[in-house]
């Protein structure tokens, strides 16, 4: 992207301060072209390093990616067992590049589930890049929105029971810092690839009032272009949280 991409997006509008991407359509990119599933995942790593490059570029500070599910563990075993190999090899291989940048590397969702050595690598990433001051990307990994949600209300009914907390004391402030993703604000925008038009268990709560965008675009084809193009329609809608426009 040229010098005079980047200022055409900046000039014309309000930036999202985060942006959400549910990344879809890495098995029918695959297919479409007779290859294994698991090259449509390894294509769509490529289109991961570069929205996060112009994420950073654009003074974007947060990028949420929904990157597995709590329900893509219904896959077939061998699907999953390759997935979670990659995502380890990609980390440890992109890390260093997001160190580089500033970028800070954090995850939502209920890590324990995973292997042991990805769930190492991913910790290690965290570490290694938790003082960087730039973009904030956030990978949602065994995350699902109702169990995040179900978690907060354990949390906030055991300090109830405990005395720790009040039932007057619960606002969505409060409940908001149970969840995983109390140190980031809701998402600007939601973008949906592939042509899919649901949520699909991901950032409910959240997305009350976030912006719906979703593309035909398969997750491996979204790159530059097609995210300029979801902001670019982001900054010309008015955003007014259930107020009357006047």
């Amino acid at each position: 992207m040229t010098d005079k991409d980047l200022k055409e997006i900046v000039s014309s509008g309000q930036i999202p301060q985060h942006i959400a991407i549910i990344m879809d359509g890495n098995g029918r990119w695959a297919k479409e072209r007779s290859l294994p599933r698991l090259a449509g995942h390894k294509e769509g790593i490529n289109s991961v390093r570069e929205i996060t490059r112009l994420c950073g570029e654009i003074g974007v500070e947060v990028l949420t990616l929904y990157t597995f599910s709590t329900e893509n563990w219904t896959r077939p075993r061998t699907e999953v067992s390759a997935l979670m190999k990659l995502l380890l090899k990609s980390i440890k291989k992109e890390v260093k590049e997001l160190h580089k940048n500033n970028v800070r590397f954090t995850t939502i969702g209920n890590l324990n589930k995973l292997p042991d050595s990805t769930r190492k690598g991913i910790e290690a990433g965290v570490n290694k890049t938790k003082d960087n001051t730039g973009l904030n990307l956030v990978l949602a990994l065994n995350y699902g929105s109702r169990q995040e949600i179900l978690r907060a209300v354990e949390s906030i009914a055991k300090e109830v029971q405990s005395g720790m907390l009040t039932i007057d004391q619960i606002d969505e402030n409060r409940f908001n810092s149970f969840l995983d993703t109390k140190e980031t604000p809701d998402p600007d925008l939601l973008i949906r690839t592939s042509g899919e038009l649901r949520l699909s268990n991901f950032l409910l709560w959240q997305s009350a009032y976030t912006e719906l965008y979703m593309t035909e675009t398969y997750w491996p084809a979204f790159r530059e272009e097609a995210l300029t193009k979801a902001i670019l329609e982001y900054q010309t809608r008015e955003r007014r949280y259930g107020a009357v426009h006047e």
